[in-house]
């Protein structure tokens, strides 16, 4: 039986704090386990104020539709459990000096996102997909945070399939009538 191991390794991205963890993976003849999260080894690479996991989410999601752009009061750790995503991050920390900046990053098993706290996040499932989220906060009706149309071309996201505004199996009629960044910018004075 032959056995091979993906090391765990991070990469930093263009907007601070945004990192693309690739999970450690061991794979033999009977198939491959994937290390989601090992407190000793994710906690020097995140920040501090992420001590632990308070609400884990998992969402199944149609091939072609696309979820989001939010940036809730809490950071994530997303990854996906089956299937791909093409993954959008926009910073809207109206103090960051990444301010405005977008990532885009193919998640597939395997391949997490570190999104820190008011950072965007979204995705386009490219096959149906279930999409796994960690927070350090639990979610509630209300709570702080920002919100991006995801198809505001300011932000330049190429989604890799084409989206009909009209077809609300593909976007929320939430999402396609979000705040554009240049809303944003007017709304912290920028």
């Amino acid at each position: 039986m032959s056995l091979h191991i993906d090391p765990f390794t991070v990469k930093e991205t263009k907007i601070a704090g945004l990192k693309i963890i690739n999970a450690k993976m061991a794979t033999d003849d009977r198939g491959t386990v994937r290390e989601l999260f090992r407190d000793s080894v994710y906690s020097p690479v995140l920040p501090e104020t992420v001590s632990a996991w308070k609400q884990i989410n998992l969402t199944r999601t149609e091939k072609g539709a696309v979820r989001g752009l939010h940036g809730e009061a809490m950071s994530k750790l997303i990854t996906v459990a089956y299937g791909s995503v093409f993954g959008a991050y926009v910073d809207t920390r109206p103090d960051s000096e990444t301010f405005g900046a977008v990532e885009t990053v193919y998640v597939t098993p395997g391949v997490q996102v570190f999104v820190p706290q008011g950072v965007c996040n979204g995705f386009q499932a490219l096959e149906d997909t279930e999409y796994l989220y960690f927070f350090d906060n639990e979610w509630a009706p209300g709570m702080p945070g920002t919100a991006l149309c995801p198809l505001d071309p300011e932000l330049g996201i190429e989604w890799p399939i084409a989206i009909d505004i009209n077809n609300l199996n593909q976007i929320s009629e939430k999402d396609s009538k979000a705040p554009t960044l240049k809303d944003l910018k007017d709304s912290f004075g920028k």
